[in-house]
């Protein structure tokens, strides 16, 4: 099954094609390069590069969230676009699942982060049973250390695997200094997800857990900033 993946969730978004779970072309979207701009010819040079036409792509994979507004919204019209055009099914994938499986063995409770600006960050909590991955939970935005201590409730207090390709937002937070001291790490993974989104969408697609274009929607957590400013603006006002 050939499959096209994308993720434009943040600045280090990407582009797959996977033949099965073989990745044939990944390419790294280039820094300070809109997406508007840069998506469609990063895709048009991967699909030649991989030697392959649009048309015997069997399925599209895409980046549904958590991250930038602009991002998810720029990667999910595109795809939505290409269903509508050739009538191929799409998988929609959280970037956080995608982070979560790159998860070393350990522990079954897995939490994944990521950074999401504005001094929080996106996360989720998994439990896990070989390969599979049960969300625990809703996907969040929110601190780092109310994260620490949101996962630790959901996890029953256990040991967890921590992964992330920012651990630097964890650090200095006290609830995650008394979880080193239990023995935890931080495993810094790869932020170059759209290998990884395709191979779970493949799974997805392969048991007809797929959407169209109709169905097909955006997971941003946060609100665009115009809704932040616009709904702060009727409170201030009394609204």
């Amino acid at each position: 099954m050939l499959v096209l993946s994308i993720d434009t969730c943040d600045s280090r978004g990407s582009v797959a094609v996977l033949r099965d779970d073989s990745v044939l072309l990944l390419s790294e979207h280039e820094a300070g390069v809109d997406y508007s701009s840069w998506l469609l010819p990063a895709v048009t040079e991967a699909l030649a590069k991989a030697g392959v036409g649009m048309d015997e792509v069997d399925g599209y994979v895409v980046a549904s969230g958590p991250g930038s507004f602009t991002g998810v919204r720029v990667g999910l019209t595109t795809v939505k676009g290409w269903a509508e055009v050739y009538g191929k099914p799409v998988a929609a994938v959280s970037r956080l699942e995608a982070i979560a499986q790159q998860a070393g063995s350990g522990p079954r409770w897995v939490a994944a982060f990521v950074d999401a600006q504005r001094g929080q960050i996106f996360g989720a909590v998994y439990g896990r049973e070989g390969a599979e991955l049960t969300q625990l939970g809703e996907e969040m935005v929110i601190s780092p250390g109310a994260f620490v201590e949101e996962a630790v409730r959901l996890s029953g207090g256990e040991k967890i695997t921590w992964v992330s390709p920012d651990a630097e937002h964890m650090l200095g937070e006290a609830a995650w200094k008394e979880r080193e001291k239990s023995g935890e790490r931080i495993e810094e993974v790869s932020a170059t997800l759209a290998g990884g989104i395709g191979r779970i969408g493949l799974r997805r697609l392969r048991e007809g857990k797929s959407t169209d274009a109709l169905g097909l929607d955006a997971n941003y957590v946060r609100r665009s900033d115009a809704e932040i400013f616009w709904k702060g603006g009727k409170a201030s006002h009394g609204g």
